[in-house]
């Protein structure tokens, strides 16, 4: 249950909103409170309350009116109308400008403590669900590019413009800057969102297999070839085919990809009869391709192909304005797979990652947001809770961008990070991980970590 989420009680009787106030705080929850529906109003502006108990008869601006402003500035807040004079026709006014619950004084601690539970078990259902409906579509639109930088803007304007287009696009930037996510936006924002989007690895594979991956084979082609196979590209037929890390690719790869950008066709390995696609071919990667090209490295020819729309990505550390948004947001989605009680990040521990220089970019955040989260005691993140992470940055062996690294694996190396760092001094890592000593023990056992 998540207790750090505000809640906020409107009653113009000091005795009962001081006192259901002092209930709620017994178990647990932050309250406010305002004796006043404008006094109210003004507190919802500046803090999103999940829930907020007002009371129907109050002078000036009455408990309706009150609703019905708070949820013009936050409408997701679960309103519930107290009142001593319980009618029929209040109820009725009540839940029909919005209220989601109508209780009667006096009230009593018990029921006010199930009622705003039942109601934050269904407010951390919705937020689960929300979150794991994108996980399991993966459909990436403008609204989920979290940004206010303007250079990022103005990628998101070009990716808009050219969502319907079947042009091949070339992304270019730094790892952890967000390409997939940018080619996900493009594909699912045009007319083939209803169709595949498919994604390779280049340098994932080997020439042979990645050959196999791209364009399929036929039965008997190699050994283990049991029967005909499709490759990505046929899989995506319809759709588009994101090429990740396209400049790895072998100069052999580099040719036979030059042909199926320019004639949409191709053959399986082992396979003699030609395959026909409509594939719009999103490529992206981290290297400089014009410097690859002038090195022999990459084909100009299959490079010019690929550059019909260049999208150039900033790295993290260009778009600092960012960083509050993207953690807060990765406060909020980790908070949910982890079932972690943290709602929130501090304004200090912004400054340390406003700091920082993120040569792994916005994955790099995500995950430092992660190993803060696992070892966090409190409901909100600290400064103290990054000391490991001084704004010089992490050590470079500590390799934070790694892709699929384990909760454990990525607990583990943080752990050997801060011993180095304290040159072993069990006690001194323990308070700058925000643990106990017996816990780190604990975790040095499991993780069969010698200091």
């Amino acid at each position: 249950m998540k207790k750090v989420w505000p809640i906020l009680v409107v009653d113009d009787e000091e005795v009962m909103c001081e006192s259901m106030a002092a209930w709620l705080r017994e178990d647990g929850y932050r309250v406010d409170t305002a004796s006043s529906g404008m006094k109210a109003v003004e507190l919802a502006k500046t803090t999103d309350y999940a829930i907020c108990f007002v009371d129907l008869k109050m002078p000036g601006m009455d408990g309706i009116e009150t609703m019905m402003e708070i949820h013009r500035v936050r409408a997701e807040a679960s309103i519930i109308i107290i009142t001593a004079y319980a009618t029929v026709d209040t109820a009725i006014q009540a839940m029909k400008e919005g209220a989601q619950e109508y209780i009667v004084k006096p009230c009593h601690p018990q029921e006010i403590s199930m009622l705003v539970s039942r109601i934050l078990k269904l407010k951390k259902l919705q937020s689960e669900n929300v979150i794991l409906r994108k996980k399991i579509s993966r459909k990436y639109h403008y609204r989920d590019v979290i940004t206010k930088n303007p250079k990022m803007e103005e990628i998101l304007a070009l990716t808009k413009e050219i969502a319907s287009h079947r042009s091949t696009v070339l992304i270019r930037g730094e790892s952890g800057t967000g390409k997939e996510l940018i080619a996900r936006a493009i594909h699912y924002s045009g007319e083939r969102a209803e169709k595949t989007f498919v994604t390779v690895s280049c340098a994932a594979l080997t020439e042979t297999l990645l050959e196999s991956e791209l364009f399929g084979h036929e039965k008997g082609s190699f050994t283990g070839a049991a029967g005909q196979t499709k490759g990505k590209f046929e899989l995506a037929d319809g759709g588009t085919i994101f090429l990740d890390e396209i400049g790895d690719i072998s100069p052999k790869l580099q040719a036979d990809l030059l042909r199926v950008l320019q004639e949409r066709r191709f053959y399986r390995v082992g396979g003699t009869e030609e395959v026909s696609v409509d594939v719009r071919v999103i490529a992206a990667t981290n290297k400089n391709l014009p410097e690859e090209v002038q090195q022999g490295r990459f084909r100009d020819d299959l490079y010019y192909r690929l550059n019909v729309i260049e999208i150039h990505l900033p790295a993290l550390r260009e778009r600092r304005e960012d960083i509050p948004l993207l953690a807060e947001h990765f406060v909020e989605k980790i908070a949910s797979e982890l079932g972690k009680d943290i709602s929130g990040i501090s304004a200090d521990a912004l400054k340390v990652l406003i700091g920082y220089d993120w040569p792994g970019n916005v994955r790099e955040l995500e995950n430092v947001i992660e190993r803060a989260m696992v070892t966090s005691h409190s409901d909100t993140l600290e400064a103290e809770d990054f000391t490991w992470l001084n704004q010089r940055g992490i050590p470079q062996q500590q390799n934070w961008d790694v892709p699929d690294v384990s909760l454990g694996e990525l607990e583990r190396r943080a752990i050997i990070a801060v011993l180095e760092r304290k040159k072993g001094n069990v006690k001194e890592a323990a308070a700058s991980l925000g643990i106990d000593r017996s816990t780190l023990y604990d975790k040095l056992k499991r993780y069969e970590i010698v200091h």
